[in-house]
């Protein structure tokens, strides 16, 4: 079997780079041939994937992905595909794994009448409709409820297209019984005091993941609390405005950043609290990460992933719209009260008891076999 995986941007660390690996992977384990189609690539292509970029398309512009797409469709006609399955909204696409919220939801609910009619804006909704629209016969694997509701309003043709999939975390992610030792050498690596507390935060694209939210969270903290507290964060994107909104608040010196790292478990156990306050999320696999490590979580209700917080009793999450100072007290009493043992306890014990770690085979399975029965649990 020869199979397609399509992405605009191929990079080590990424959320949605992360699932197209893990996906690949699966796909490869069962026997199937796996080729990588992107526009722009940074790092290595894991063993047993092929990287196939476009030549005449770089960057994210509306030409770019223009032309990348006139790549793809020359491409796809050069070469027998089984199957293609598409991580950005495209057309010629067999599967889209959704890891994006709803653009057409956005343009018409969320922004202004103008915002719709700019270039950039058309492209994006000529793809989505390409996907959801009556016309499609791309099948939609979804990733959360609030994704789901969104599509459907716009799109209410696609329902019998949609595949609900579980989650799909790594299952390093779970507390090892050697929880207590990994904290302290950690701790120790960073020269992190034993009073000190720590703010965690995973993701690339600053602005939606709302790092701004953070680091005016911790500028909020009274002195007695925020000369004790470390904000860590980890990702990449352009670092001025932040670092510039960090000196202006006065907290440059109590926030490092740091490139994105494969060691991630260690951090979820270094840290005290993983800060995910996102403008909006399809998902949010770093809530669901952080839960099963032990780590609670304090999580904007746009995230698709926010409901596990709640039902692992894990943290606190933040009801929309969002408000900078609800934030504010909400990190204030997550740091002085009591409660974040028990809500480790209750993180761990979630992650024990629910199968959040096997979506990746169960999509490469759903495409090898091309079958959709898993949907109805038949």
């Amino acid at each position: 079997m020869k199979v397609a995986l399509v992405l605009f941007d191929w990079f080590a660390h990424g959320g949605l780079q992360r699932d197209c690996r893990r996906i690949g992977e699966s796909l490869h384990d069962k026997g199937a041939q796996v080729d990588v189609i992107c526009m722009n690539c940074e790092g290595d292509m894991p063993a047993g994937m092929l990287l196939v970029q476009a030549k005449n398309a770089s960057g994210n512009s509306v030409s770019a992905r223009k032309q990348f797409l006139m790549f793809l469709e020359r491409h796809l006609a050069q070469h027998d595909y089984d199957a293609v399955i598409g991580f950005n909204r495209l057309p010629y696409l067999d599967y889209y794994f959704a890891a994006d919220t709803c653009f057409a939801w956005k343009a018409t609910r969320e922004r202004n009448f103008f915002y719709r009619w700019t270039p950039r804006s058309q492209q994006y909704l000529a793809f989505e409709k390409a996907v959801f629209g009556q016309d499609s016969n791309t099948d939609l694997f979804m990733l959360s409820p609030m994704q789901k509701n969104e599509y459907l309003a716009c799109y209410p043709q696609s329902q019998s297209r949609m595949v609900d999939l579980p989650p799909g975390i790594a299952r390093d992610r779970m507390a090892p019984e050697d929880a207590g030792q990994i904290r302290h050498e950690f701790r120790g690596e960073f020269a992190i005091g034993a009073n000190e507390l720590i703010l965690l935060q995973v993701g690339t694209g600053y602005p939606v993941k709302g790092v701004d939210r953070s680091i005016r969270a911790l500028a909020s903290l009274p002195e007695s609390i925020r000369h004790r507290t470390r904000l860590l964060l980890l990702g990449n994107d352009r670092q001025g405005r932040y670092a510039g909104l960090a000196s202006r608040l006065g907290v440059a010196d109590r926030i490092s950043i740091l490139s994105g790292r494969d060691d991630l478990p260690r951090f979820y156990q270094g840290a005290d609290i993983c800060l995910q306050p996102s403008q909006k999320e399809s998902a949010g696999m770093v809530i669901l990460e952080a839960i099963v490590a032990g780590l609670p979580v304090l999580a904007t209700a746009t995230c698709g992933y926010a409901f596990h917080v709640e039902q692992a009793d894990a943290g606190v999450v933040l009801p929309a719209p969002f408000s900078q100072q609800s934030m504010n007290a909400a990190l204030l009493e997550m740091l002085q009260g009591a409660e974040r043992p028990r809500w480790r306890a209750n993180g761990i014990a979630y992650g024990r008891a629910g199968n959040f770690y096997d979506m990746p085979a169960l999509v490469a399975q759903m495409i090898v076999s091309g079958s959709r029965v898993e949907e109805d649990g038949d």
